[in-house]
C-alpha cells in the first residue's frame, strides 16, 4: 500500500496551486508554475482517464523524454546509467521523463547478471526522483512470456522500492514479437504481472507491449485488458521505416478509446539505423502531441548507428555539446527541450 497517497498528492500539487492553479495546455501550465517546478511537482501522480494519461488535477498531460539503451553487461552503453545523465537531460534538454531500458534477454542481462542490471536501473530511478522526474521501468525483452518468474520477482522489487512515489512507470514487456499472439500470449502474460504488481503498488502506470513490436495496439484496442485501473499500452516507431499504416493502428487505438505512451521511438529506421527521417518524425510527433501522448526517444548510446543521440566516445555523465551529438541527437535535444513550450521544428 502507498503511504498517505492523498497526502502526497497534495504536497506534489502545492507549486501548481500557489502559481494560479492548474490549465488545459502543457504550455500555460509551464508558464504558471514556479521556475524551480519539477515535472511530477508539476503534474502529480500520473493515472488513465477516458482514454487518456492524466495528471493529478485531471488534464491531459504529455511527456518528453530520452530512452537509456540496453543495461546488458559487456555491451557498452550501460556506461550511460549514472545519476550525472539523468540530471544532465532534466536540467539541459529539459527532459520531463526518461526510461531505463533495463536488459532481459540474451548473456549479460539481467537473466545472466541480475544484479548488475537491476543496478543499473535502480540508480537511473533514484536519479529521476532526485530531480522530479517520472521514469519508465522497461523489462527490455522480446520474449518476455518465456521468463515470467523472472519478470516477477523484478518487478516485485520494483514496486517494493519505489511504488509509493508518484515517478513511477512500469513497462512490463518491451516489444512481443509479431509471431507473438496478443489474446492467448502477450494479453494474460500482462495480466499476470499486473495482478503481481498491484498486490504491492495499487495505482502507478502500468504500460502494457502488443503484438509485433509494439505496433498492434489496434488488436489490444479491440481486445483490452478490463479489470484494472491506470492500464497504458506502448506504441513504439520508426519514422523512418513506420508511416501512414502504422499512425492509422495508432488512430484506430486512441479513437478506441486505448490510452498510448510511445516509450520508444526513433528519427531513423527501424533497424535503428540510417538517416533522419525529419518529415516522418515530424508526422509522428504532431499526431503525438494533437493527442497528448508522452514519448521517449531511442536511444541513450554512442553505438555507430543512426539511432543515437552521440558520436562514438562521447562522454557518458552529462556536460554534451554539439560537438558529441549526432544528426538524430541534435534533433532529438531540440524536441525534447521545446514539448509542450513552443511549436514543432519547421520541416
Amino acid at each position: 500500500m502507498k503511504i498517505l497517497p492523498a497526502l502526497r498528492l497534495f504536497l506534489l500539487s502545492i507549486p501548481v496551486l500557489i502559481a494560479g492553479g492548474c490549465t488545459n495546455m502543457d504550455a500555460q501550465r509551464a508558464q504558471t508554475a514556479p521556475l524551480h517546478a519539477s515535472p511530477v511537482a508539476q503534474y502529480g501522480a500520473l493515472s488513465v482517464a477516458e482514454g487518456h494519461i492524466v495528471d493529478a488535477a485531471g488534464t491531459p498531460v504529455s511527456l518528453a523524454g530520452p530512452s537509456f539503451f540496453w543495461s546488458t553487461t559487456g555491451w557498452g552503453q550501460e556506461r550511460f546509467y549514472n545519476a550525472d545523465a539523468v540530471r544532465f537531460f532534466a536540467e539541459d534538454w529539459n527532459a520531463k521523463i526518461v526510461r531505463a531500458a533495463m536488459a532481459a534477454e540474451r548473456e549479460g542481462s539481467y537473466l545472466t547478471d541480475p544484479d548488475a542490471n537491476a543496478a543499473r536501473a535502480f540508480t537511473i530511478v533514484d536519479a529521476a526522483i532526485e530531480n522530479g522526474l517520472y521514469v519508465v521501468v522497461d523489462w527490455h525483452s522480446h520474449r518476455a512470456e518465456e521468463n515470467v518468474e523472472e519478470a516477477i520477482a523484478f518487478f516485485r522489487e520494483v514496486a517494493t522500492r519505489y511504488g509509493d512515489t508518484p515517478n513511477l512507470i512500469y513497462e512490463i514487456y518491451n516489444e512481443p514479437l509479431d509471431t507473438t499472439d496478443w489474446a492467448t500470449i502477450v494479453k494474460p502474460y500482462s495480466e499476470t504481472l499486473i495482478e503481481e504488481i498491484r498486490k504491492i503498488d495499487p495505482d502507478n502506470l502500468i504500460v502494457v507491449g502488443s503484438q509485433s513490436w509494439d505496433q498492434d495496439v489496434d488488436k489490444a484496442a479491440d481486445d483490452p485488458i478490463t479489470g484494472h485501473e491506470n492500464i497504458a499500452y506502448a506504441i513504439h516507431f520508426y519514422a523512418g521505416s513506420h508511416k501512414d499504416e502504422l499512425m492509422a493502428k495508432a488512430q484506430y487505438a486512441i479513437d478506441n478509446g486505448l490510452a498510448l505512451m510511445a516509450t520508444e521511438w526513433g528519427t531513423v529506421n527501424y533497424d535503428g539505423d540510417g538517416p533522419v527521417d525529419r518529415a516522418s518524425t515530424l508526422a509522428w510527433l504532431k499526431l503525438l502531441q494533437d493527442n497528448s501522448i508522452s514519448h521517449m526517444n531511442w536511444a541513450v548510446s554512442d553505438a555507430p548507428e543512426g539511432a543515437a543521440m552521440f558520436v562514438v566516445g562521447a562522454p557518458a555523465s552529462g556536460d554534451w555539446t554539439d560537438a558529441h551529438l549526432t544528426a538524430s541527437g541534435q534533433f532529438v535535444r531540440e524536441i525534447i527541450r521545446n514539448w509542450g513550450t513552443k511549436p514543432l521544428p519547421a520541416k
